[in-house]
């Protein structure tokens, strides 16, 4: 646990705002402040006006500008994610802020594309930093040493990754801020084995119902992933073809064990939808043909359409373990897209008609 017995909730901390803020990335870190009873500031470019985030959960008006601002009354800064960063780096005083602020040796603290206006500051150069991994090369183009960890601290600057890591993020934010102790109950921010969930819950996160909710999305998709490439395979006659699904589908049975297993942990079994979603690829597999690159072409679309639905998951819930079930699944669909469209390729190639596009399923 973390303990620090000097602490004093005479903290003031600020907030960056702007439309389009990844809603979760606000609202968890300003509750997890508020709670310890520290003061909160919401900085906008505009007063008078209501900032919105991108999922419509948050809706706020700033307490002021970044203009008007005096660094030196603030103990942190804080720079949430989404569409926000984007138009904050375009606001030349809300990057004096933060440049002050790290000048002046605040915590600087930035989550998903929170670093974006770090990078627009110029104060990633050889700092340790972490992001959203779609601005991975970003950061390291900035000067950073980028790593894939939910937390990363180098002095006075804090960054993670997405939702998934904001229960640490918040805890490593009022650790250094002076929370903590018997009263506080917050983990240690590198014990992997605590319930960070439970954490992000109490600061307005995804509950229990949301969790379960997405692991059994997942599921279904993997299971109807699974009865498909099993019916791919026994008509598939290509040898090498033939043995990448099986390679995917080794990958699909991992999946479903590794959802189950976490279900299991969190008390809860498979949901009905998730347990019958074999049913629907049998289905669609009784009308499909036999020809080699069929099988293929339909695998392929399945791949993509997994992609983009376990891609949305990945960024949709609070709970570290979860995150990181989804985001290896992810990493499989795109191994596996990859090999999928080079083997597409070398049938077209040497003279295999491509077949009438098909729909791909669920993940």
């Amino acid at each position: 646990m973390t303990n620090h017995n000097n602490y004093s909730s005479n903290k003031k901390v600020a907030i960056l705002i702007e439309d389009g803020v990844e809603d979760i990335e606000f609202i968890i870190p300003s509750n997890g402040i508020k709670q310890a009873g520290m003061e909160v500031v919401v900085l906008g470019s505009r007063m008078n006006e209501k900032y919105k985030g991108k999922r419509g959960k948050l809706t706020t008006e700033a307490d002021a500008t970044a203009t008007e601002a005096v660094v030196s009354e603030f103990d942190a800064v804080i720079i949430p994610g989404g569409m926000a960063p984007d138009k904050m780096r375009r606001n030349p005083n809300m990057v004096r802020f933060v440049q002050e602020a790290m000048q002046q040796g605040k915590l600087v603290a930035a989550v998903c594309h929170g670093p974006q206006l770090l990078i627009e500051g110029d104060l990633l150069t050889n700092k340790q930093a972490t992001g959203f991994s779609a601005i991975r090369k970003d950061i390291i183009n900035a000067g950073a040493n980028y790593l894939d960890e939910p937390l990363v601290v180098d002095g006075n600057l804090i960054t993670s990754r997405e939702p998934g890591d904001l229960a640490i993020f918040t805890t490593a934010i009022l650790s250094r801020l002076g929370y903590g102790g018997k009263d506080a109950a917050l983990p240690n921010e590198k014990d992997i084995s605590a319930e960070w969930w439970k954490l992000a819950d109490a600061w307005g996160g995804s509950t229990k119902g949301d969790i379960i909710k997405g692991l059994n999305t997942a599921l279904g998709g993997e299971h109807y992933s699974l009865e498909a490439l099993e019916q791919y395979a026994q008509k598939e006659s290509d040898t090498e073809i033939k043995s990448l699904f099986q390679e995917m589908i080794a990958d699909k049975k991992r999946h479903i064990e590794h959802l189950e297993t976490y279900l299991h942990t969190l008390g809860e079994k498979p949901s009905f939808a998730a347990n019958i979603a074999n049913q629907y690829a049998k289905v669609k597999s009784a009308f499909t043909g036999s020809d080699d690159i069929y099988q293929l072409r339909c695998a392929l679309g399945d791949a993509q359409t997994g992609i983009g639905d376990i891609g949305n998951l990945c960024a949709m819930y609070t709970d570290p373990v979860a995150t990181a079930i989804f985001k290896g699944i992810y990493q499989d669909l795109l191994k596996s897209e990859q090999r999928l469209v080079e083997l597409y390729r070398a049938r077209v190639a040497v003279g295999a008609k491509p077949p009438k596009p098909t729909t791909g399923a669920a993940v």
